[in-house]
């Protein structure tokens, strides 16, 4: 029995990664839940589930849902804050970790869960792009396992030779595929008047509102190519990133000797989620399986780097000093919820990334507390530069 903490349970990854669970209370039991402000989601989680802890970030919200659980008589202890997010993440109770917190807010309870040697599984990308090498030694220090759980870095661990020593003498490419978005074949000369609405209608995925707008700037995909430098120790020039409108091939690995291997499988983030809590056995996800006499052509382009800027900035930010990657994220989360506040212009989500890359040039950080220095410095920055550009 895997004794299960879900970071972000009331998110789309969250929902998931419960649906597949409750498929499976032979093998999976949930120890804590947690979420940032979402009282309600979390208390109906609470009633089915039954973990021994939930976490809300926001104290006032971690109150209500106090009062709440008592008042049904429930056992569950509530937490509030960052301490609580820790706490749960490192817990000598709980084997596994799923984190799937959005954005950089899930970089200590990540480092706690890799520290403390758990199984995580990792659906929060920009933990690991703001954290690198720092993040990298920490779960290495753990002795702990870490899964990707985003569907392309899934399919590269699932098309890797399983010794990690062969990777680098037969391993000549990883190619992550990218849907190209809801604005693939859009008019270059009218993304400035991209709505929110537009931006967050992805047409193969179901996502949060931040990750669908990175999937149509293809700012996903640059960090998902920070990501898999660090995952899996490939030089970015050994990194290639190809559109896939039809989102049935994940990722690939080309091989040295001209050999490529890829993950294939329906759209739907409970098969790398179930992959993930199941590893290395395989449980059913509840996902469609794959029809071959449906499936549609396959095809594949290269990314246009004019409707797509943002992508070049992952080779940018791993070129640059280290901690670069953190400040490449850390504008992009302004950017981005500056974007559906409405603030700024869809094409100029961008210019705030190159900007602040730019202006901010990190000094080496070593620790956790210098990465959170970068992080807060480039918010700063980026929230400084948005008057300059805000339309």
């Amino acid at each position: 029995m895997q004794h299960i903490t879900v970071l972000g349970s009331t998110g789309s990854i969250g929902n998931s990664t419960l649906d597949v669970v409750a498929r499976h209370p032979d093998k999976f039991s949930i120890f804590a839940l947690t979420a940032a402000t979402q009282v309600d989601g979390l208390m109906k989680q609470i009633q089915r589930f039954s973990p021994k802890y939930a976490v809300l970030v926001d104290e006032d919200c971690a109150k209500s849902l106090a009062e709440r659980v008592a008042a049904e008589g429930l056992d569950t202890q509530v937490l509030s804050g960052q301490a609580g997010l820790i706490a749960v993440s490192e817990d000598e109770r709980t084997d596994s970790v799923m984190a799937a917190i959005v954005g950089a807010a899930g970089l200590m309870p990540c480092m706690a869960a890799a520290r403390s040697g758990k199984k995580l599984m990792l659906a929060n990308k920009e933990a690991l792009v703001v954290g690198g090498t720092c993040f990298m030694a920490a779960v290495q220090s753990g002795g702990g396992t870490l899964l990707p759980i985003d569907s392309e870095h899934s399919a590269i661990f699932q098309s890797l030779p399983e010794n990690r020593d062969f990777w680098p003498q037969r391993v000549d490419k990883i190619v992550l595929t990218a849907s190209g978005g809801p604005f693939r074949t859009r008019d270059i000369q009218t993304l400035s008047q991209v709505t929110p609405e537009e931006a967050c209608a992805h047409p193969n995925w179901v996502m949060g509102k931040k990750i669908s707008v990175d999937s149509a700037t293809m700012m996903n995909k640059a960090l998902e190519v920070i990501e898999a430098h660090y995952l899996f120790g490939v030089q970015p020039d050994r990194i290639e990133v190809v559109i896939h409108p039809q989102s049935v091939i994940h990722s690939m690995v080309q091989y040295v000797d001209g050999s490529v291997v890829a993950q294939l499988g329906t759209p739907d983030m409970r098969v790398p989620i179930a992959f993930g809590l199941s590893w290395p056995d395989r449980v059913a996800s509840g996902a469609a399986p794959l029809d071959f006499s449906k499936v549609p052509p396959l095809t594949f382009q290269a990314p246009d780097p004019q409707r797509f800027p943002g992508l070049a900035l992952a080779w940018q930010a791993l070129l640059a000093p280290a901690g670069t990657t953190a400040v490449l994220n850390a504008a992009n989360e302004v950017a981005v919820d500056a974007f559906l506040k409405r603030s700024i212009r869809f094409d100029q989500i961008h210019m705030l990334n190159q900007h602040v890359m730019e202006r901010c040039v990190p000094d080496n950080p070593r620790t956790e507390a210098d990465l959170l220095d970068v992080d807060a410095h480039a918010r700063r920055t980026a929230r400084e530069m948005l008057v300059n550009i805000a339309h």
